[in-house]
């Protein structure tokens, strides 16, 4: 009856002790196997993230490659290895949280099982230990009363073979019926010794099959359970842990389809014809001449077969013939060393002249990156010879001097291709070309105008015998450039300046008093205008009004710069912090 209302508990199987023991370890076992199974699935996961980010990276382009970024087809490929990149994250990802979610988590639960179990049946042996113990207790008592029975029955029988013999003295009758009564005494004893030992070992078996075993097998039974639960879970998580990623793989995927999609062949088609077209005209039709009189050809202008002279005419007369404009190859001789001509004359005009605008506008860029570091400076010069705390003057002049040596040796390379570019399109700079900015300390000036060889034209080329082109070299005129002296400063005393535009605002942390020349007072908390960043040199320009600005130390401040300003200062401070 007991056991019918305890249903599916685990004290039915009360005398399977050993087998449960067996069956739990068995179970924690499982668990140990289960986390060498993530963590080997983990392994899988790095692994296979480690190997697409290898096969990303190996095909990046190199250095030598970036002209591939004016097609989308190749644009299209470097996105999808940059999106292979984030999906190899992914994975990582995954291998990540599987350690953090399951194989910790599984770990140290394991140990927690393995203490928890072993706490639990060494209960289940202590008790099982004083049960056997009541047993054998039991067992001693029930043999001494079965012993003292027999005592007390053989003690009876001679009593009464006494009594029953006349030949026995009196004496030795009395002398058996007390031992026999005494035999009788201690049976007794024993019995009741027994029976009252018998009813406590009743007692403790009861308590111990239908209290103290189902409990310690109801805990076993509660931790079995909760290690079947948390099996469950970590199955759950290990399916979590992957279908949380499937939105941003999904997101790679999609940004692949996307560049993809954005693939314009005939974008392509026009970058190719943009890249390799010439300039060349077609030549003229050839006329029909008798045999014995030399080829002629009628051609354009600037046709590359364009003879030169009439010494080159002879030349082509005597069997040292031209070749046609499309079956030109370039020079073996300039293929064979690698290295091309400064000018880029080996190329086509329209690509030469890409190439040799292309390079001056980088040589621009680098005159306008010195000329800002160069006013930067200065600037930073004024502010030291204002407040000679804060640093000596003179330790700035070595790099303004470097600068403006930079600038000449720049402004000068600018004219060389200049002058290249204008030999290709057939002119040469005018006085109305739009000037480069130059600086107040620094402005140069032309003495003496580029002047070109017509020789060397683009259409004044000549074919060379293994079909190449060839060109006059060309003669490079220089016009030395001369820096102007300016007074250092002029650029802050002049007082029709114009007021510089306000780049953000900022708010005082704490007052302070402008005392020296070129600073301003400031309250704490009070709101400014902010017209200049700071240079590197720990102030900040800022205005209060149309009449009132000046410097401030930058640490007192609180900045807030727009947006925009922050572009076009940020590399100021790339050049100051250099020279710091």
């Amino acid at each position: 009856m007991v056991e019918e209302k305890m249903g599916g508990c685990w004290s039915q199987t009360k005398d399977q002790f050993d087998n449960l023991e067996k069956h739990t370890q068995w179970g924690i076992d499982f668990v140990e196997k289960y986390t060498k199974f993530v963590k080997e699935r983990s392994e899988i996961e790095l692994n296979y993230a480690r190997q697409i980010r290898n096969l990303s990276k190996k095909y990046q382009p190199k250095k030598k490659e970036e002209d591939e970024n004016k097609y989308t087809w190749c644009r299209a490929f470097h996105s999808t290895l940059n999106e292979l990149n984030d999906y190899a994250g992914q994975h990582e990802l995954i291998a990540e949280n599987m350690m953090s979610q399951i194989i910790a988590e599984l770990t140290r639960y394991a140990q927690e099982v393995k203490t928890e179990r072993k706490s639990h049946f060494h209960d289940g042996r202590k008790a099982q230990q004083q049960i056997e113990a009541s047993w054998k207790q039991l067992e001693s008592c029930k043999r001494k009363f079965e012993r003292d029975c027999k005592e007390a029955d053989r003690a009876q029988q001679y009593f009464e073979k006494m009594d029953a013999d006349i030949n026995v003295t009196k004496a030795d009758v009395e002398k058996a019926r007390q031992q026999a009564q005494m035999r009788h005494q201690m049976a007794s004893d024993s019995k009741n010794e027994y029976s009252s030992y018998l009813q406590k070992f009743n007692q403790e078996q009861n308590e111990h099959y239908y209290t103290i075993i189902p409990n310690v097998f109801q805990k076993i039974q509660a931790m079995e359970e909760k290690r079947i639960e948390r099996m469950g879970e970590s199955l759950k998580t290990f399916a979590e842990v992957d279908r949380q990623i499937l939105p941003i793989i999904g997101k790679c995927l999609d940004g692949i389809t996307q560049v993809a999609e954005s693939i314009e062949p005939k974008n392509d088609s026009s970058q190719v014809i943009e890249s390799y077209k010439s300039g060349f005209e077609p030549p003229g039709d050839v006329e029909f001449e008798d045999y014995g009189q030399a080829m002629k050809r009628t051609v354009s202008e600037t046709s590359l077969t364009n003879s030169r002279s009439d010494n080159k005419a002879d030349r082509s007369s005597k069997g040292k013939s031209k070749t046609l404009w499309p079956f030109i190859k370039k020079n073996k001789l300039s293929l064979k060393l690698g290295s091309n001509p400064e000018d880029f004359s080996h190329l086509p005009p329209e690509q030469r002249r890409k190439k040799l605008q292309a390079k001056i506008d980088d040589i621009n860029k680098d005159i306008q990156k010195e000329m800002d570091q160069r006013d930067a400076l200065t600037k930073m010069k004024e502010v030291y010879i204002k407040n000679p705390q804060m640093g000596d003057p003179n330790s700035v002049d070595p790099r303004l001097a470097e600068i403006a040596h930079n600038i000449e040796k720049l402004q000068a390379e600018a004219q060389k291709f200049e002058g290249w570019l204008a030999e290709v399109e057939g002119r040469m700079p005018v006085k109305s070309d739009p000037p480069r900015r130059t600086s107040t300390l620094y402005e140069t000036q032309n003495s003496t105008p580029p002047t070109t060889n017509n020789n060397n034209c683009a259409q004044d080329r000549e074919s060379s015998p293994d079909g190449s082109y060839t060109e006059e070299p060309s003669s490079e005129v220089q016009s030395k450039v001369q820096p102007e002296t300016a007074e250092s400063g002029d650029e802050f005393d002049d007082p029709d300046e114009e007021m510089l535009p306000t780049i953000g605002t900022c708010k005082a942390l704490y007052p302070f008093e402008g005392v020296n020349e070129g600073t301003i007072s400031v309250t704490e908390g009070e709101l400014l205008y902010v017209i200049e960043e700071d240079k590197g040199d720990g102030w900040t320009r800022v205005r209060r009004n149309e009449e009132e600005e000046g410097y401030v130390p930058t640490s007192y401040v609180e900045v807030f710069l727009d947006s925009n300003a922050k572009d076009v200062f940020s590399w100021r401070r790339v050049f100051l912090s250099e020279d710091s």
